[in-house]
């Protein structure tokens, strides 16, 4: 086969002579060659076009083209050819397959479903979906993502579930992160949006229709099982699962607590938003400060109504009632005003809490269902607080005595609470002794001894100052060596058996 230059070679000594069989014997091809490509030329076909031959699954085409619309474009290449040898096809599986693939591409281009650029208005939509959030725990969370068209601002909120309420709740702070509340908002069909589907029409949920007149806002949901009416939310939830989740690709560490995935959410939020996008340009945080304006006003309160019962919090107690039992709730939350709710049956059922604060509602806490007089507590609602347990005393001075006693030391404070707990008579007089001692003998041999009598029990008048000296005399210590032992020796034995030594002459004479 001839590449190009050799067939405008061809054409320009043909232009030359005029004759194909001297325009042959120049370029050194056959004068049929020369022919054919000069006739290609005339009729206005393009140089070095491959003529078309007939191939064996020419007869059978339209065969095929039936058996791919029938089935959408998803038959296999292997039934079909099983379906041509039937009626008589000759040819092998290889001119099947490349048949099928053909006829497959070009009906696909027959139906591929057009985009159209979606131009989007200031304030007018804003989208939301879910994605699989990190294991806490071992518990699954969930990744709230929403995207606000126009600017492309991008908002993760982590959620513990997708109930309304807590759909609500992040729907609420959206509104306040982004300044105000656009004129739709879009998601997928899910029921706490769509309770059923007449006849292709949504029949709406009317909690979701009471939060969305609260608002002032309309929403709206894609068609069943077509992601693309929503693209830019979707593409951000893959981005936000792909940098909030630990894997192996983003090499993040495991969660300890649902905070600190909290903080890692905002983070995304604050890198994704300032930095530029490659749709627009532009940074969307300053392309939201342009539709800010076009938002409308978020009421102050937000829509309670589904996030449970009111609660008011005492002000000394961090308890809230709930169907006649009790639950925690956090310190700071004194004198608030808190919503509680239950979500799920049966063993897995939960009591939820929720705190509307300046920046939209938030849940503060979740406990296990508790039994009347059984409260549920979690021991970080209660900071810098001890359980007073009887017989577990706090030592603590009243007077200078008291001071110059619990000063020796450690030993001190157990001697006191043992030697009270064994009805030691005179204990302050005792411990005023125990103070001079330490003057006189040191504040540590003190207080060893002072441990000593509480270990054994010794809180007579006398047993201080003995255990004191028997500890003093015990300062001598004796160590073994190779030349050296601690086994008592035998040279005492020697004057066993043997007389009374006899009195010397000197003296004897005195």
């Amino acid at each position: 086969m001839k590449h190009d230059g050799e067939i405008m070679e061809i054409l320009a000594a043909y232009d030359l002579t005029g004759s194909l069989r001297a325009t042959a014997e120049l370029t050194g091809c056959s004068h049929h060659t020369v022919a054919r490509h000069v006739a290609a030329r005339d009729a206005g076909r393009p140089i070095a076009e491959p003529a078309p031959r007939p191939r064996v699954t020419d007869a059978y085409l339209p065969k095929i083209e039936e058996w791919i619309e029938a089935s959408k474009g998803r038959i296999r290449a292997d039934k079909a050819h099983e379906k041509l040898l039937a009626l008589g096809y000759e040819g092998s599986e290889r001119s099947t397959r490349r048949a099928i693939a053909q006829v497959k591409a070009a009906w696909r281009l027959g139906h591929t479903r057009v985009h159209r650029p979606w131009i989007t208005e200031p304030g007018m939509w804003l989208q939301y979906d879910f994605g699989d959030g990190p294991r806490i725990g071992g518990v699954n969370t969930i990744l709230f993502v929403a995207w606000l068209a126009f600017s492309r601002f991008r908002i993760v909120i982590p959620l513990r579930d997708r109930t309304a309420p807590s759909v609500f709740a992040a729907l609420d702070r959206c509104f306040r992160i982004l300044g105000g509340a656009p004129t739709y908002v879009l998601t997928d069909n899910e029921k706490t949006v769509t309770t059923a589907h007449v006849a292709g029409v949504p029949v709406r949920n009317q909690q979701t229709l009471d939060f969305a007149r609260h608002y002032g806002v309309t929403v709206l949901t894609c068609q069943p099982a077509d992601p693309a009416t929503k693209g830019g939310v979707e593409a951000s939830v893959k981005l936000a699962k792909a940098d909030l989740v630990p894997t192996d690709t983003n090499l993040r560490p495991s969660y300890a607590s649902f905070a600190e995935l909290e903080a890692a959410c905002q983070v995304f939020m604050d890198e994704v938003n300032n930095r530029e996008h490659r749709a627009t340009r532009r940074k969307p945080a300053v392309v939201l400060a342009e539709e800010a304006p076009r938002l409308h006003r978020v009421p102050e309160t937000a829509h309670t109504v589904a996030f449970g019962l009111a609660r008011i919090v005492p002000e000394n107690t961090p308890m809230v009632s709930f169907e006649n039992a009790q639950y925690s709730v956090p310190s700071h939350l004194l004198g608030a005003r808190v919503f509680v709710r239950s979500h799920g049956t049966g063993p897995d059922e939960q009591v939820i809490i929720v705190h509307h604060g300046p920046t939209g509602p938030v849940e503060v806490a979740r406990h296990g269902r508790a039994r009347p007089g059984s409260p549920a507590i979690i021991d970080e609602h209660f900071p810098e607080t001890r359980t007073r347990i009887p017989g577990d005393y706090a030592v603590k001075a009243r007077t200078a005595g008291e001071a110059e006693f619990l000063a020796i030391g450690a030993g001190a404070k157990t001697w006191l609470v043992e030697a009270a707990a064994a009805g030691t008579g005179r204990i302050n007089v005792k411990m005023a002794e125990a103070v001079t001692l330490a003057k006189i003998a040191g504040t540590e041999s003190v207080d060893r001894a002072l441990g000593d009598a509480a270990l054994h029990g010794r809180f007579a008048h006398g047993d201080l100052p003995s255990i004191l000296n028997a500890n003093i005399r015990r300062t001598t210590t004796h160590i073994a060596d190779e030349t050296r032992s601690l086994t008592q020796g035998t040279s005492a034995w020697a004057g066993l058996g043997a007389g009374p030594s006899s009195t010397p002459a000197k003296e004897q004479s005195r």
